[in-house]
């Protein structure tokens, strides 16, 4: 990066960095946590000097290759209790999918990939629980058919605006924020 240092990035820039770690994860370069850590730190990123030292001992990616974490991910529980929690790398787009299950996932520790991310709901007669951090601004534009769907955990802060979007039939869609005593397992 030639920029400025003192320039604020803009997501196009952190998304440049994402593209070289997830060529260096895939090559071999970086462990899955340091890639981890490097994503977390590019996407808290405030300034394009903030943004230099974390790819400076990479080559540039080639564009053959992107991050995972940019592209769309799905997480599906059929007849069963699915449970995504810990430190994971969320994508921009992530696809919940639950059809007579439980379905819990926790974004509170995940690394999210920018200022917005979607989370896709499709869930009959089923729970679906989405945990996010406790500055997040939620959007709820979620669906119901018999269904309960609740937003709770007061109103974020200024931190990532998580957009949940779908249709629930038949079960329960929970989105919380600042709860700490969930027995996840």
């Amino acid at each position: 990066m030639t920029e400025d240092p003192v320039l604020r990035a803009s997501d196009a820039d952190r998304d440049r960095v994402a593209a070289v770690l997830g060529e260096a994860l895939a090559t071999g370069r970086l462990t899955s946590l340091e890639h981890a850590d490097r994503l977390e730190a590019a996407y808290s990123a405030k300034t394009v000097g903030e943004l230099a030292p974390i790819t400076r001992d990479l080559p540039q990616a080639t564009g053959a290759t992107a991050p995972a974490a940019i592209g769309e991910q799905t997480v599906t529980a059929v007849f069963s209790k699915v449970i995504r929690k810990g430190r994971w790398v969320a994508s921009r787009h992530t696809n919940l999918s639950a059809t007579f299950a439980a379905l819990i996932v926790d974004l509170s520790e995940a690394v999210l990939p920018g200022r917005e991310i979607t989370v896709a709901v499709n869930s009959y007669a089923a729970k679906l629980i989405i945990r996010v951090p406790d500055n997040a601004q939620v959007i709820d534009e979620v669906g119901a058919l018999f269904a309960k769907r609740q937003v709770s955990g007061g109103h974020g802060g200024d931190g990532p605006v998580i957009r949940v979007t779908g249709r629930v039939a038949f079960g329960k869609v929970v989105v919380a924020r600042g709860v700490t005593d969930w027995n996840l397992e």
